[in-house]
């Protein structure tokens, strides 16, 4: 009933910026907490940042606090995540999630999942 599409993603430089997309069907989307996690290969999935429902709280991954900035649009039923000042430990597969409740979405344990957007920092 629900899904979930990332895009946006892609090569950049050390330094630039990349904005992800995630584009969630269903109409209940106001209702879901929103969030981003991402996986380089080998390692574990890691949270991002995540987005609460009305009035938006927001949560951010201490690696990436100050340089990227979560937000949504409940009209257009998508999530966005505004990545500047990028580092090459930046590089993983990012995936976007949503859950009922916030606290459970920032564990990782999250209801629904994209399948993936690939960002490639190169220095």
């Amino acid at each position: 009933q629900v899904q979930l599409v990332e895009s946006g993603g892609g090569l950049v430089q050390a330094g630039g910026s990349l904005r992800l997309s995630c584009a969630v069907s269903g109409r209940s989307f106001s209702s879901y907490a929103m969030g981003w996690f991402r996986q380089a290969p080998g390692k574990e999935r890691e949270f991002v940042a995540a987005i609460n429902r009305n009035p938006g709280h927001t949560y951010y991954a201490a690696s990436v606090q100050g340089r990227f900035t979560i937000s949504r649009d409940n009209a257009k039923n998508t999530v966005y995540l505004q990545m500047n000042s990028l580092k090459p430990e930046d590089m993983a597969e990012y995936y976007c999630a949503a859950d009922a409740g916030f606290s459970t979405l920032r564990t990782g344990l999250a209801a629904y999942w994209g399948q993936g957007t690939q960002v490639t920092v190169s220095s």
